[in-house]
């Protein structure tokens, strides 16, 4: 999975989500250079859903289903 900047560049090149207890480990390289692993929490996962209001968390449910760019 590639994440990319408003204006189209490689951001991160996710390589591998995993499982490390209770967290959510992100593997991946940063601007195509800079290996990274960042963690994701249970308590800052629901952090970021108090972020989302009613229509983006539609659109997130239907995101899978989207025509994507080429």
């Amino acid at each position: 999975m590639e994440l990319k900047t408003i204006d189209s560049d490689s951001l991160m090149d996710v390589k591998a989500l995993r499982k490390d207890g209770d967290n959510l480990v992100i593997e991946g390289r940063i601007m195509g250079a800079l290996p990274i692993q960042a963690m994701l929490t249970p308590d800052q996962a629901r952090a970021a859903l108090k972020l989302l209001d009613f229509k983006t968390l539609l659109f997130l449910l239907t995101i899978l289903f989207r025509k994507g760019q080429r």
